[in-house]
């Protein structure tokens, strides 16, 4: 995954249950100015949470959730001899990055970091390839089949907000589109129904934050 590193400084919060391990990722961040560790009582402000664990399961995921309750809270984490949890859960849990811990150095936990601390993300090779799997099958099996895209959207529903977005009348995009007039109404509001977007201008500010269109 590209990484996009920050110049600027990153409040980090450290978390280890090896108290020896604690003290070595401490003291690699010690000596870098871009980086400023902030204790436990005071993660809410943390721009990244580092996490370590020997082997990273279920359990692990769950005790992210422990550590920070906030939705947006970004964890990397230093994973050790054994990955045993599904990607996209650790995904959805605020892991953003992971670094084996025999191929950890100093430079690489701080790039990292910065670059969690920054909205980016970082995954080993194996780990994306693991990842990109599961949303392959996601597609073929759940999606594929429903006439939806990875965005949940389906490529008339986007045909028919980017038209929107252009200011055309539904008129205009029926005889675009070779729909009739109803059709284009049940296509837009159906998606507006699914996504509890409330007009169509909250649709196509959607579309563009999500950039579908």
């Amino acid at each position: 995954m590209p990484q996009q590193i920050s110049t600027g400084t990153a409040c980090v919060a450290v978390h280890s249950p090896d108290a020896v391990v604690h003290a070595g990722l401490v003291s690699s961040l010690k000596h870098d100015h871009r980086v400023q560790e902030v204790p436990p009582e005071r993660i809410h402000e943390a721009d990244a949470v580092v996490a370590a664990f020997d082997t990273v399961d279920a359990t692990a995921l769950e005790q992210l959730r422990t550590l920070s309750d906030r939705p947006d809270t970004r964890f990397l984490l230093i994973a050790g001899r054994h990955w045993r949890a599904d990607v996209s859960a650790a995904i959805d849990r605020g892991v953003r990055a992971v670094l084996w811990r025999d191929a950890f150095t100093p430079a690489a936990f701080v790039r990292t970091l910065l670059t969690v601390a920054d909205g980016g993300g970082s995954f080993p090779p194996t780990l994306q390839g693991t990842l990109m799997e599961q949303v392959r099958w996601t597609h073929r099996e759940v999606l594929a089949p429903r006439g939806l895209t990875a965005s949940g959207v389906s490529p008339r529903e986007l045909d028919v907000l980017r038209l929107v977005s252009e200011g055309r009348e539904l008129s205009e995009i029926a005889t675009k589109l070779c729909y009739s007039e109803r059709t284009v109404k049940y296509i837009l509001y159906g998606l507006m129904k699914r996504l509890q977007l409330r007009n169509r201008a909250h649709a196509v500010s959607y579309a563009i934050r999500a950039g579908l269109i």
